[in-house]
């Protein structure tokens, strides 16, 4: 296989762990208006993804630096055109992790529901922005002979994007719930549940909408991977539904893998209706980037791949590693227990 096309599904399989991994992240900061009636239900919901959500956020900054390294061309468009978009994303996620660092150091309440908005704010922005951008790479942006992004912010907030913003929300703030459901006890474990069947069953609805739509654009623009794209989508859908079925009968392991799967399939599909563009131009098809004409040379993707080939076992392992050391619920008690003794 050409490494040009190597590195683009090296790439796509990133930005899915990325928003595997993150995207609960996203989801259970998402639900702290909604779960959470006492400052330690609250702080049972963050401790959830205390010792992880950093490290979650480094699959970004590993595929953007891969993207750099595996495609400048795709790199330079698409930072220069969506850099609004972008740095909102970067200002969001910041704003985000200072929360999750400074909402304990004081006692008052003002103070915690002050960093508690601005965590809602860190993770609803940064997946409603992704979505809209993903969303835009699959449906073609205008571009000039040069390969620039010729629009604004505005014609990126477009209706087939914002319904990609807004699904991948949903998705995302399933997803966390069923993580939620997984790692905690008591009321919090018990509304995250319910309130997972009633946004779930939205989201079936809005997904479906979506997925239609993309399948639509990946035919009307001849997609050599189309019955691939169907089948992600399908597999998607199905995931989907297990997972709020899962969910229901309080099998919360079941109902956040299959979550987790939703979100891989969700991803993968949008991935594969991109090919071979990597950002398609519309309405001038000829001035597109595509997977070969946005690569590195031959030798930069070699030494990428052995790169990869050697680094990327290691981290999986000791993300492993990390997810295992912290596998044990959140339990409501043991953080009674801890705000006892410091008082």
């Amino acid at each position: 296989m050409d490494l040009a096309y190597l590195w683009f599904w090296i790439v796509g399989v990133l930005f899915v762990g990325y928003f595997v991994l993150d995207g609960f992240d996203f989801g259970v900061g998402m639900s702290l208006p909604f779960l959470g009636k006492d400052e330690v239900g609250r702080r049972q919901i963050i401790n959830t993804i205390g010792p992880v959500w950093d490290f979650n956020e480094t699959w970004l900054i590993v595929a953007g630096a891969c993207l750099f390294a595996a495609y400048p061309e795709w790199y330079a468009s698409l930072f220069s055109g969506f850099y609004l978009a972008l740095l909102l994303i970067l200002l969001a996620l910041i704003l985000r992790g200072v929360s999750f660092e400074y909402r304990h150091q004081r006692e008052s309440l003002r103070w915690k529901k002050g960093f508690d908005t601005m965590i809602v704010i860190g993770s609803v922005l940064p997946a409603l922005l992704w979505g809209v951008a993903v969303a835009n790479l699959v449906q073609g942006v205008p571009l000039d002979s040069n390969h620039e992004f010729t629009g604004s912010l505005l014609t990126l907030l477009n209706p087939y994007a914002l319904l990609g913003g807004i699904t991948l929300v949903l998705v995302l703030f399933v997803h966390g719930l069923y993580f939620i459901g997984l790692k905690t006890d008591g009321q919090v474990h018990d509304d995250a549940r319910k309130l997972a069947t009633k946004v779930g069953l939205i989201t079936v609805v809005v997904a479906a909408a979506f997925l239609i739509w993309t399948i639509l654009l990946a035919a009307s623009h001849a997609a050599p991977l189309l019955p691939l794209v169907i089948a992600a989508a399908a597999l998607a859908a199905v995931a989907l539904i297990l997972s709020i079925l899962f969910n229901a009968r309080d099998r919360e392991g079941w109902a956040f893998t299959t979550g987790v799967f939703t979100v891989a399939f969700a991803v993968l599909t949008l991935w594969m209706s991109m090919f071979p563009f990597v950002m398609r131009s519309e309405p001038f098809p000829e001035n597109s980037l595509t997977v070969t004409n946005a690569s590195s040379t031959e030798y930069t993707l070699t030494i990428m791949t052995w790169a990869a080939v050697i680094f990327l076992p290691l981290v999986l392992l000791y993300q492993g590693w990390t997810y295992w050391v912290f596998r044990k619920r959140v339990t409501r008690s043991r953080i009674e227990k801890a705000e006892a003794l410091v008082h």
